[in-house]
């Protein structure tokens, strides 16, 4: 599987993906421009942390009007997995992949520290590999990750099983309904703001975060036998 990880200006945890995919997961993966033209060689698209275009009007405003970000929605709509972790969850948001917005951390303060999760459904291309209701340690990084949407929103995304991940205890920056990751209704589109690309080695502290990535991997190569 060929992994694209999405670059922007400002972009800071793209390395950290890299690394996660290629050294521990094994796959193949290149760094793309925030500029490119075209996704089509890749089965994979991976959007990192960071403050890209210096979080100016809002997290994520700005990078979604990059070129890339067509590339991005036709590989959503073809159903290939994409990943945004962090600001590439704001951004996915800001395009309108995701429902919803994000605000400012209820302290008003940046967060940086391990939080529990908890595993709403087991049953997408990104959670296959984990136990449905367990609970992983993940590291958060951000200062606007307080996710928000209205009620009709919120009971859509409870109703299609679109909340994948929650935090789990503590809420660390006063999310609506504990929400840390959600899908898009088809289930191709992840955003998540705890960072598992920081947790794939105990090295790191914990391997929570690498059965994510396997997860997809997974579903990849089943579907693609498939196919064949």
């Amino acid at each position: 599987m060929k992994f694209a990880v999405i670059v922007f200006p400002g972009s800071n945890c793209d390395v950290d993906m890299y690394h996660a995919i290629k050294d521990e997961l094994g796959e193949e993966v290149e760094y793309v421009w925030h500029d490119a033209e075209s996704l089509d060689e890749y089965d994979g698209i991976l959007l990192p942390g960071g403050f890209s275009y210096g979080d100016y009007l809002r997290c994520g405003a700005i990078a979604r009007f990059s070129k890339v970000m067509k590339e991005v929605v036709k590989a959503a709509e073809a159903g290939k997995p994409v990943l945004g972790v962090c600001n590439g969850f704001q951004i996915l948001l800001e395009a309108g992949l995701l429902p919803g917005a994000m605000r400012r951390n209820d302290s008003l303060s940046f967060i940086c520290k391990p939080v529990e999760l908890k595993v709403e459904h087991s049953r997408t291309m990104f959670t296959g590999e984990y136990v449905e209701g367990e609970t992983i340690t993940i590291p958060v990084a951000h200062g606007e990750g307080n996710y928000y949407c209205d009620q009709e929103t919120l009971e859509e995304l409870q109703a299609n099983k679109q909340i994948v991940f929650t935090y789990h205890g503590e809420n660390p920056n006063g999310s609506l309904a504990n929400i840390a990751g959600i899908t898009n209704k088809n289930g191709n589109v992840l955003g998540m703001m705890p960072h598992p690309e920081r947790a794939v080695d105990q090295l790191l502290g914990g391997a929570d975060g690498l059965k994510l990535f396997q997860s997809i991997v997974k579903h990849w190569r089943e579907a693609n036998v498939v196919k064949a």
